[in-house]
């Protein structure tokens, strides 16, 4: 796991301004930092790496292959690279070291761009063809590791984090107003779209080639979700189960090859105890890990993976997180070169710091929400979808408008909005934090602003064979890149932690999405329908299989008073932004007294500290 960056600069790259840009990610690789230049300094290739395997020097970036003209920056893992590997060695080709990288450029090489199809990994790379006098980028399926560019009149530039590209340039950073009204709307930016101007994130599952003739590029699409065909299989429950178990096992075993201490986050919950229960039936001995928040007895999940760890026997280490401090977001704001609203950044930073102690590498349970219907929002929108469809439209509209009018934090408001829904086309947005008429009270009317978020969705919702199928394929191409991998990747980077998704092998996303009928995932009455049936076959039959912790803090509590609620309002009241400020304080008092805008708070509270500290300009 490393950081990259490149910068291509027809008049020459400032190699003092390229140190301070590679030096801006310094957490993601701290066991070296390598520039190297090409083109008469035209072209500057950086990495920082983070040792996971062949630890030697042989392996550090960029790599280098003379005879070919071809270098290589490299974030990520490929997890199939023994294979390829070999196939490569039946090609007659030869390696000088053990590494996924050598393995990665030489696929490059026999096969073009239509490398990244054959790669099973997370990953974000540039490739440097001096014979072609072009730069290859990927990334890898679901989104897992970042890549953001910028194309300018004198060149190309990208890097895993914006932080990196804002150090090269000293001028401040402006925010693109569009972005602000989806982040605003949903938590976040999505698709190419990055909250700053002339910052771009290439897509997951695209590749992007850049010549350095005509300094024209074109991004690709090289992987898409597989269209459903379970409506004509006849596979029950029990076989789907198992071939499941067999996907996530192997996917598992080729996830648990590192030459670093590799461990596994184990919350006890389906995920977690089901990577647990495969990865002990390697032979090898599993490390767990499980951490507490002191104070918090409603988030401990130790007795559950207590169980786990004990019925597998598994090297079990509880560990017990600092204290939570309101400073603790001025750091978050800093790491996260986007702002996201999702408070649950915080427990998942103080994890990846607990962690890092004890080992370098850790497994973790991301996708399987979106793959196998795990979100509580996935039964509520079947509810409303049956409880909703006799209801005539002439009576559904006006509540829908009626709605409106409910104050901010209303329980229920949301309920109220969507229930004119057509659920047979469309999907409700769930986790609304600022609808259109909250948007216009809260952005500033100096802002040339117009609200795009609601037409942006209905144009971006994906096909699906039915509601369950449309809702879970939205949110795996937007709520897991976009926030999920996002959050994972940030927190745990900052740390120099190795964060692996075994479900998101993309053999799994396939299965899920293809071979598993809703049904299989999601009713009225459950949720995870096919991970639970599995559980019956792996896991103790004292686990509580129904259990479904969210893993957050209680951030509409510290809101609400004390020390929290000061920062909360030294930040929002005082600080310059281009918020109402009488309604931000309005949305306060409504929390105060009860309503539920923690959220909100939160999304607008770490969007002023992150445009602090990046002096942000806002016009």
């Amino acid at each position: 796991m490393c950081g990259i960056v490149g910068i291509y600069k027809k008049s020459g790259v400032n190699k003092i301004n390229f140190d301070l840009s590679l030096n801006a990610i310094a957490h993601r690789g701290p066991d070296a930092s390598v520039a190297q230049y090409f083109l008469a300094d035209q072209l500057a290739l950086g990495h920082r790496r983070l040792s996971i395997i062949d630890l030697s020097s042989a392996a550090n970036q960029p790599m280098n292959w003379d005879d070919k003209g071809l270098s290589i920056v490299f974030n990520g893992e490929i997890y199939n690279f023994k294979e390829l590997k070999q196939e490569l060695i039946n090609l007659n080709y030869q390696f000088n070291t053990s590494s996924d990288t050598e393995v990665l450029l030489y696929a490059y090489n026999e096969w073009g761009k239509q490398c990244v199809s054959k790669l099973n990994g997370m990953f974000a790379f540039c490739i440097y063809d001096k014979i072609r006098k072009q730069l290859f980028l990927a990334r890898d399926r679901a989104g897992e590791k970042p890549l953001f560019y910028s194309t300018k009149e004198d060149g190309f530039y990208f890097a895993s984090e914006i932080k990196a590209l804002l150090a090269y340039n000293d001028h401040s950073p402006e925010i693109d107003l569009h972005s602000l009204d989806l982040y605003l709307a949903q938590g976040f930016t999505e698709g190419s779209k990055s909250m700053l101007k002339g910052i771009s994130k290439l897509a997951p599952a695209h590749t992007l080639t850049y010549s350095l003739l005509d300094s024209k590029y074109e991004i690709e699409r090289y992987w898409t979700l597989p269209k459903n065909n379970y409506s004509n299989t006849n596979f029950g429950i029990d076989e789907l189960a198992l071939r499941c178990g067999q996907l996530l096992k192997d996917s598992i075993s080729k996830q648990l090859v590192s030459d670093v201490p590799l461990g596994i986050l184990l919350s006890g919950g389906v995920d977690s105890s089901l990577i647990t229960a495969l990865a002990a039936e390697s032979g090898s001995k599993i490390k767990t890990y499980t951490v507490t928040f002191p104070g918090f007895s409603k988030f401990d999940e130790s007795s559950h993976a207590q169980l786990i760890a004990d019925y597998f026997s598994t090297q079990h280490t509880i560990l017990e997180a600092s204290s939570i401090e309101p400073n603790l977001l001025l750091l978050l704001a800093k790491q996260y070169d986007e702002p996201m609203i999702d408070s649950s950044m915080i427990p998942t930073y103080l994890v990846s710091k607990e962690i890092k102690k004890h080992c370098t590498v850790a497994l973790g349970g991301d996708g399987g929400d979106e793959l196998f219907g795990g979100y509580g929002h996935y039964d509520r929108l079947l509810y409303m979808s049956k409880q909703l469809q006799h209801i005539p439209k002439f009576i559904k509209h006006p509540l829908s408008i009626a709605a409106g009018f409910l104050p901010i934090g209303f329980k229920g408001k949301t309920w109220f909005r969507n229930i004119n829904t057509d659920f047979e086309n469309e999907l409700p947005l769930v986790a609304s934090y600022f609808d259109i008429d909250q948007r216009k009270h809260l952005i500033s009317s100096n802002l040339d602003w117009k609200p795009i978020a609601e037409e942006s969705r209905k144009n971006s919702l994906p096909n699906g064979l039915d509601l369950l199928d449309r809702a879970t394929r939205a949110d795996f191409l937007n709520y897991l890149p976009e926030d999920i991998l996002v959050k994972v990747d940030r927190a745990s980077m900052l740390n120099s932690l190795e964060i692996r998704a075994p479900f998101l092998d993309h053999r799994i996303i396939e299965f899920a999405f293809s071979e598993v009928p809703s049904k299989f995932k999601t009713t009225i009455k459950s949720r995870k329908i096919l991970l639970k049936k599995l559980t019956e076959k792996l896991l103790p039959p004292a686990f509580d299989k129904q259990r479904k912790q969210g893993f957050g803090v209680p951030i509409g509590l510290w809101f609400r008073k004390g020390k929290w609620n000061q920062f909360l309002k030294e930040i929002l009241l005082l600080e310059p932004h281009p918020f109402n400020k009488k309604y931000i304080e309005y949305i306060i008092k409504r929390h105060e007294n009860g309503a539920d805008n923690a959220e909100r708070l939160f999304g607008l509270l770490l969007f002023v500290l992150w445009a602090k500290e990046y002096n942000v300009k806002i016009s």
